[in-house]
């Protein structure tokens, strides 16, 4: 009789557990910021599960869930240049799925790493190439805002039939190869050495200019001081600057002084 009571128990307490079991895959839970798809023995059912609970075949089914908050990842890229100059480039894409393509991501893609790995990934590529063959690299470079311009456009393009929406993208690294930047330097060097020579070539230039309105000023001013200088004029200055002793000369008697009597003549 006990050991009968014990076999019923246990039974009863496998029901129980099988029951428990049953109950709690019946439901999922749908968190914010997440969506759910439904597939039921391996086929995903149209129509997307958003925040809040939902009812399931137990057992036979399964909810994916897929993150609809903002995701971030880096993607290195490399192309040509219209000059055909190699430039790399590194992109950090803000991107985050579209709840209304969910299921459609499901089906085609799976999940999360696999749309950055096989579809912005190569996307990210593409939209690169596109963005840097339509400049040449000083143009990529000295254009920045142009060349992201350029790539947002595209990429946006490319990956909205994903059901992935980019929200922004900023560029992290952006090089170029040694032989342009060894271009590049000499170029500044020439460039640094032309600008001196046309420094000097005008400072030159503008010294001999002073010292043509130098000269011209020197000979303004003799010709003003010539034509100031009358002979009343000289005769006033000596007489101001006369000490009141006339010159002396040498004569046969001894020192004589030097008297101009009249204009003209002298003793």
């Amino acid at each position: 009789m006990k050991s009968q009571t014990n076999w019923q128990t246990t039974v009863l307490l496998f029901l129980a557990a099988i029951a428990l079991l049953i109950g709690l895959n019946a439901y999922v839970v749908i968190n914010p910021g997440e969506a759910g798809v439904l597939s039921i023995l391996g086929k995903a059912r149209d129509g997307v599960l958003l925040e809040g609970i939902h009812l399931k075949p137990p057992l036979v089914s399964r909810v994916d869930m897929y993150d609809l908050t903002v995701q971030k990842f880096e993607v290195p890229a490399q192309s040509s240049t219209k000059d055909l100059q190699q430039l790399t480039a590194s992109f950090a894409i803000n991107f985050r799925l579209d709840p209304v393509q969910v299921v459609n991501i499901r089906r085609t893609q799976g999940s999360l790493q696999n749309i950055v790995s096989k579809i912005i990934a190569p996307q990210t590529q593409e939209s690169f190439k596109v963005a840097a063959a339509r400049r040449t690299v000083e143009e990529a470079i000295t254009k920045r805002d142009e060349l992201k311009q350029d790539f947002d456009i595209a990429l946006g393009e490319r990956l909205q039939k994903y059901g992935i929406i980019v929200l922004d993208t900023s560029v992290v690294d952006l090089t170029f190869s040694t032989e342009f930047s060894k271009a590049v330097e000499e170029k500044q060097i020439a460039e640094q050495r032309a600008q001196r020579a046309v420094y000097i070539a005008q400072e030159a230039e503008q010294e001999a200019e002073a010292n043509v309105n130098r000269a011209k000023g020197q000979a303004e001013a003799q010709r003003l001081l010539r034509e100031t200088l009358t002979p009343e004029l000289l005769q006033k200055q000596a007489i101001d600057k006369w000490d009141g002793k006339f010159p002396q000369v040498m004569g046969g008697n001894g020192a004589l002084p030097f008297i101009n009597l009249e204009p003209g003549k002298s003793s």
